[in-house]
């Protein structure tokens, strides 16, 4: 998960400490080029492919987390 963490904040342009599972996504730079950027991240350090549509609805990292294990 720390792979998928530090590359989220590469997308976010923040440090990789600030990643947490409480972390609320809107506080950051969470616009539709990090959410396409997240769903080739989590194609690359997971092997799955999830729809923009549900990661628009991830609010902080902790559901995208969620999203990524029910997946």
């Amino acid at each position: 998960m720390q792979e998928f963490y530090n590359g989220l904040a590469e997308i976010l342009e923040i440090e990789a400490a600030l990643v947490t599972p409480e972390m609320v996504l809107r506080d950051h730079s969470w616009d539709s080029l990090a959410i396409v950027s997240t769903i080739a991240l989590i194609d690359e350090c997971f092997d799955k492919m999830l729809p923009s549509q549900k990661l628009i609805a991830c609010v902080t990292v902790g559901d995208i987390d969620a999203l990524i294990q029910t997946s």
